[in-house]
This record gives structure tokens, sequence and C-alpha cells, in this order.
């Protein structure tokens, strides 16, 4: 029994009846008992949480080990010598002899509490982090989201009217939270508006409130979103789908700062600050005609690019860091983290769905991991087929107006490149990239002074 003595898992070899035979020298130390007080008992003793109850056990009935033939990494509790709990992962297997016939069960103890130690550091560790890279619950330490959090900063001081573009999945209403959360209305409502899960006349009810007999099935007066919102900022999320005819009620609002009710003549006058966003590119829509250039304008003042998740692999690490914290608290799974290979995967893949879908591939982990860290094996191959860069489908998107959004920076910032890359969310040098990319004559721009943020 030497090998046995100097492994570190306590090993304890346990009869068909339920009586403990020999444990070894950690098992002695796991539970505080000597090994001769050990030897003759049966394994309820120890009290493991683990196990079917069998109260027979006492009088040396069938182990229930003995029904099943083997018990894999189940996490559990014994109760020491001196009544304290110990958390152990117990793997268990039943030794036949030749001729089939059970002869004793092997079991061999993990001691957990160094792990559940650890795991509390690295869950310290995340918070740590996400309070140092975090910024009002938007993740990023990388060049293009500092300069991200330095306008929204800045944007937040100002009373104008914000647009958010990125694409689907970037975190637009994280980013219009946080310009509320630093704004001067931060203690007015924050009312959100998905302008695209609304049919046009469902819309304009739905922001401005109808009267009572306005339309069928309008049997009281009722407010609006703007009106909610009033004291405080309103986010209209995909301003992009909003029809015309609403289009139009939104610019009186913006420039009058008044609304009139469906079904009602009067005007309200209402006190709010619009936070809009989008993932399509509005001035196509402009030429299309399916978007006003005024109501683009009034909207326009603040323009907020929020670059996707593919142009910041360098956040990748600390999302997933602060995806698994915040998934392992609501599991209560004991995940720590990636290995290696998996995190060379993740942080190479494209991102289509960007944050959004980051935070999908984590929460499917979690559901088939059977370990304490993600694998290779544990993320979902639908959407995962292969890590190398490809281009996806945005034929409505604002990467096809790269250039348009270069020089309307490059107009607002007075030609200053290191402005420019502040109001896209880029760095300098890429600012400079795209203006050979497009070979733009800054000095030829019509320039203005740079915008008062």
């Amino acid at each position: 029994m030497t090998v046995l003595d100097i492994m570190t898992e306590g090993v304890m070899l346990v009869e068909e009846g339920g009586a403990i035979l020999f444990v070894n020298k950690a098992m002695e130390a796991f539970t505080g008992y000597s090994r001769e007080e050990l030897v003759g008992q049966t394994c309820a003793f120890l009290d493991f949480d683990c196990c079917p109850r069998d109260h027979s056990l006492e009088t040396r009935g069938p182990c229930p080990l003995f029904k099943h033939g083997f018990l894999i990494s189940k996490a559990c509790s014994l109760r020491r010598k001196d009544g304290t709990r110990l958390t152990v992962l117990k793997n268990a297997r039943v030794m036949d002899s030749e001729a089939g016939a059970a002869i004793f069960a092997v079991e061999v103890q993990t001691d957990l509490s160094l792990l559940k130690e650890q795991e509390r550091e690295i869950s310290e560790l995340r918070k740590i982090i996400s309070e140092r890279y975090g910024f009002h619950g938007i993740i990023g330490a990388s060049p293009p989201m500092k300069n991200l959090f330095d306008l929204v900063t800045k944007a937040a001081a100002s009373d104008a009217p914000v647009l958010i573009y990125g694409e689907s999945g970037t975190g637009k209403e994280l980013v219009a939270k946080a310009i509320h959360k630093l704004g001067k209305k931060s203690r007015g409502p924050f009312i959100r508006v998905n302008c695209a899960v609304l049919s046009a006349s469902l819309l304009e009810s739905e922001l401005f409130g109808h009267v009572k007999g306005a339309f069928t099935g309008a049997d009281r007066t009722t407010k609006g979103r703007f009106e909610a919102a009033d004291r405080g900022d309103i986010f209209l999320d995909e301003i992009g789908d909003v029809p015309l005819s609403t289009q139009v009620k939104l610019l009186r609002v913006l420039q009058e700062k008044e609304f009139e009710r469906v079904g009602d003549y009067r005007p309200i006058p209402i006190d709010v600050r619009v936070i809009a966003a989008t993932h399509r590119d509005l001035r196509a829509r402009i030429r299309d005609g399916s978007f006003r250039e005024d109501l683009f304008y009034r909207l326009n003042v603040i323009p907020i690019f929020i670059p996707p998740l593919r142009d910041r692999p360098g956040d990748i690490p600390l999302l997933i860091g602060h995806f698994i914290s915040q998934t392992a608290a609501a599991t209560g799974k004991p995940i720590t983290g990636v290995d290696r290979d998996a995190m060379e995967f993740l942080t190479h893949y494209h991102w289509p769905g960007n944050v959004r879908e980051l935070i999908n591939v984590i929460e499917y982990a979690f559901v088939v991991s059977s370990g304490s860290v993600i694998t290779r094996a544990d993320l979902p191959e639908m959407g995962l087929a292969s890590p190398v860069l490809r281009e996806t489908n945005r034929d409505d998107s604002p990467r096809q107006s790269e250039k348009e959004r270069l020089i309307e920076a490059l107009i607002r910032a007075g030609g200053r490149r290191e402005t420019a890359a502040r109001i896209l969310g880029v760095s300098r040098q890429t600012v400079w990239s795209r203006i050979k990319k497009y070979g733009i004559n800054v000095n030829g721009l019509p320039l203005l002074s740079t915008p008062s943020l």
C-alpha cells in the first residue's frame, strides 16, 4: 500500500456491505480520522452527501454503489472528525473477480477546497478587471473602445441628439444607457422604443400616445413614450426602420420640442433628449427616398460609431472572462475559464453576431461542458464552422459608407485626423490609411471647426 500512501488524492476501499477496508494517508488528512478509526466503520460514517441514503448501512446493508458499479466525477462533501465538511470530487468503481462477483469498491476523493479558493480568487480578479476595463456595463480596453468611452463621456455632457451606429449585437443600447447615466437627465427616465417591431400606426400611438376614440379599440386616452420620457432620455432603437409618416412627427419633436397625441390637435411640450441608433446606412436610405434628409441631420448631431467585435480582438479574452463569471454565478456551475485551444479559436473567429453571439456561445458551452474549463469541443459547431475571417452580407450596414463617414468626420474635425479618429472610434493610423485608401484630398473638403461635445 506504499504507492497509495504517497498519492495526494484520498483513496478508500469499501466492501459490498459498506464496511471500510482501507484508507490511505491522504484520506486520513482529509477526514481528520486515523486509519484505525476508519477501518471497520461503514462509509455512512463519513456522511457523504452525494451517496444515496440507505440507513441499512448502519447495520452493514448493501452499499448503493454496488447497485450501479461506478460513480464518475461527482462533487459532494464529507463530514470531518471536527464536524466541518470538506468538498471533494468522488470517482468510484466496483472491482469484480474473474467469476464476475463484486470484491470491493475503490473510491478516489479529490480535495476541491483549493479549487474553490482558486475560483473565488479568479472571481475577485475578474471583478477587478471588469471595474478597470468596464465602462457602465461595457467591457473593453482596446484603443477603439477607449475612444468610444471618451466620446460617450463628452456626448453625455450635451443635450444634443445622439445617433449611435453599429452592427447588430455590438451593444448600442448599452451605449445609450451609458449616455443617460452620465448625462444631465440621469435623474429622469430612460425610455426605450424598438422602432423595427411596430407597424406605422402602432408606432405613432406608442411614441405619441392617443386620445379616446382616435381609432378602433382606443377606449381610453393613453400617454406615449415621449410623454413618459419627459425630463429624461428616449432611446429610439432601429431608427432607420421608422416609416416616413412618423419621421415627419419626429422632426417636429426635435425642432419644436412638442408633439400631438394621435387623434388630438393640442400640442404637448416636452423636455426630452433623443438618442437614436441604427445598424443601417441612413445615407443610402436618404438616396432611395426612405429616410428624410432633414431628420437625419437633426439626429446626427453627435454621431457615435461602435466598432464590431472583429475589429477589437484584444477585448475578446476580457469579454469571455466577464461572461463566464456572470454565467457561473447564474448557473452555479464551477467553470472558471477556457483552455488555450478554445481561446485561440474564439479570438480568431469573425463574430458576425458580435458581442451578442459571444454571449450565446458562452451560455451554450456552460450547458454542454462537464469540466472546470471550456474546451474547443464544448463550443457549438453551428455558426462556428471555421475561425477563418470571412465577409458577411452587409447590404444595409454602416460599413458600406465607410468613405462617407470618414469624409463627414474629417469635415466635422476641421481636417484634424486625431479628432476624426475620436469621432469614428478608431486609431489615428486607421484614419490615415483610409484617407490614402480612398484618395481623399483633406484640403479640398469644406472643413468646419471641431464640434463642441
